[in-house]
């Protein structure tokens, strides 16, 4: 899964979403170091700085630490951390469009319940 770059957001932030994204879908090996800035800049095409940037956020935040001589590496409780606050992101950014969207198109919750389950 490689990311489609938006003009409206820096690249160094779509590569920390890109990065929190594998976390919470559980493809990153917590006893494995993340991709090196150098190897994760030439599979994204990006410039490493880019990446160091990106890195250097999610350090930052707790969610990644550095172990030297052995690379970045994601912290014990990053996922659960970085669950809560995509939960709240979520109920608070993204929610209540969608939920005035459902209103406005008068869907039930079985309506929603039943489309839900045909897709799983």
């Amino acid at each position: 899964m490689t990311p489609i770059w938006r003009e409206h957001q820096p690249i160094y932030r779509q590569i920390r979403s890109y990065i929190v994204t594998m976390i919470l879908d559980g493809l990153v090996d917590q006893s494995k170091p993340l991709p090196s800035v150098r190897t994760l800049a030439g599979k994204l095409q990006v410039n490493p700085l880019t990446v160091s940037k990106a890195y250097q956020d999610l350090q930052a935040d707790g969610f990644v630490e550095a172990r030297r001589g052995l690379g970045m590496f994601v912290t014990d409780d990053a996922r659960a951390r970085l669950l809560a606050a995509e939960r709240e992101a979520f109920l608070r950014e993204e929610w209540p469009d969608l939920l005035r969207r459902i209103e406005q198109l008068e869907l039930t919750p079985a309506d929603l319940f039943r489309r839900s389950t045909a897709l799983a």
